[in-house]
């Protein structure tokens, strides 16, 4: 399984924000220190605000900042959050597999998905910035 781009911009956005959390940050800073298209972090921040994880401040001295506290921030729900998570086709609501009914690939596949997704949230934002070197290389 692989997580989409906009996932990997949501995790990388909340762990800048997270790192920072003594003064706002903005979009500027975040695209140039990950390397990250604008135009692609401008939607995911605005979908992160929408949902709560960030929260705005408008104006000269605006700028950005996490919307709750870092040990409430779950990994698992944030990509619920992000993905559509339809692992294989009958999954979706597209689904047009003729052989659904009878098959178990898509019982197997939910199982999966729940224990990855069971993984993910016994974690918080607080467990991946509480790392000494990578609060380090983000600061610096």
């Amino acid at each position: 399984m692989q997580l989409t781009q906009q996932t990997d911009y949501a995790f990388k956005t909340l762990i800048y924000a997270a790192i920072h959390s003594e003064r706002l940050v903005n979009i500027s800073e975040i695209s140039s220190y990950y390397n990250v298209s604008r135009s692609h972090l401008t939607k995911v921040i605005a979908k992160l605000t929408k949902q709560g994880y960030l929260t705005s401040i408008r104006g000269n001295q605006g700028g950005l900042k996490l919307g709750n506290d870092p040990f409430k921030i779950n990994l698992g729900q944030l990509i619920r959050d992000f993905e559509q998570l339809s692992i294989i086709e009958c999954h979706s609501e597209e689904n047009q597999c003729n052989i659904s009914e009878q098959c178990r690939i898509n019982l197997i596949m939910a199982d999966a998905l729940k224990s990855f997704l069971q993984v993910l949230d016994g974690y918080y934002l607080s467990d991946v910035v509480t790392n000494p070197n990578l609060i380090s290389m983000i600061k610096s």
